[in-house]
């Protein structure tokens, strides 16, 4: 339940509303590990195909083919290059770095990456939409990137722009390309989406661009570092063990009914 004169409870409120205590309150809080304080989010997927595309991606990770690569691609749109209205104070003992809550919007871009699950390198472009002609333009540049002797595997979302007719006749006329979907709403699942996380938090966040192009400047300069020392990420779970959690998860937010 909710206190009803806000959306969660305070140690106070729940004490006027039950008449324990605040200290009470917080050690039973603290006994059975509850946080109103907090809030997490999530999204479960409603893909009907949502074992089956898990028991595929997963198990590319674990088990890829021989005599090919596995790239999980995909595009981190509408990176803003902002500049602060004020130059930001660097950090000093006891206090931290510091900027101006207000800043100057100088246009966006989006980055198209793939991420080699082998040795962790990134192929990145950049283009100013992410349409499906510019998604075409990048398994272009995929094609000439991965030695011709090898099958390639691409690991990405349900984004429209992945399936469109045009992609799909691309794809017809270069059959090395076998495109693997992950469910919907389950980005976790793919691999790139991990390595946009280091660059949002590396770099992104806190950076200050007056210009977009400045700003891919410096993501490209990012990837540049990272492939000097590559790092692939370690995928340590089961398809099993990823379904038998959200089994667990389901049935712990959704108990059965005792019957009367």
């Amino acid at each position: 339940s909710t206190p009803g004169s806000g959306t969660h409870w305070s140690r106070a409120s729940m004490a006027a509303r039950t008449g324990l205590s605040k200290s009470t309150i917080g050690r039973i809080w603290k006994k059975f590990d509850l946080k109103p304080h907090l809030q997490d989010s999530f999204k479960l997927s409603t893909d009907p195909q949502f074992v089956d595309k898990v028991v595929d991606v997963v198990g590319l990770y674990h088990n890829p083919p021989e005599r090919a690569v596995v790239l999980c691609v995909d595009e981190k749109s509408q990176i803003q290059a902002l500049d602060r209205s004020q130059p930001v104070l660097p950090m000093m003992p006891g206090m931290p770095e510091r900027r101006t809550h207000d800043h100057y919007r100088h246009g966006i871009t989006s980055l198209f990456a793939v991420f080699n699950i082998a040795d962790g390198t990134v192929i990145g472009e950049f283009h100013r939409r992410h349409r499906a002609i510019e998604f075409r333009k990048f398994l272009v540049t995929i094609d000439k990137a991965v030695p011709r002797e090898l099958d390639v595997h691409l690991v990405c979302d349900n984004y429209a722009t992945h399936n469109t007719a045009e992609i799909r006749t691309w794809l017809a006329k270069h059959p090395r390309f076998h495109v693997h979907f992950t469910p919907t709403g389950s980005s976790w699942i793919n691999q790139v989406e991990r390595w946009f996380g280091l660059l949002t938090d590396k770099l992104i966040r806190r950076g200050v661009h007056t210009s977009v192009k400045a700003l891919e400047d410096d993501i490209k300069a990012w990837i540049d570092t990272w492939n000097e020392n590559p790092r692939p990420f370690t995928w340590t779970k089961t398809a099993d063990e990823i379904l038998k959690s959200l089994a667990d998860y389901l049935a712990k937010i959704n108990p059965p009914e005792t019957p009367e």
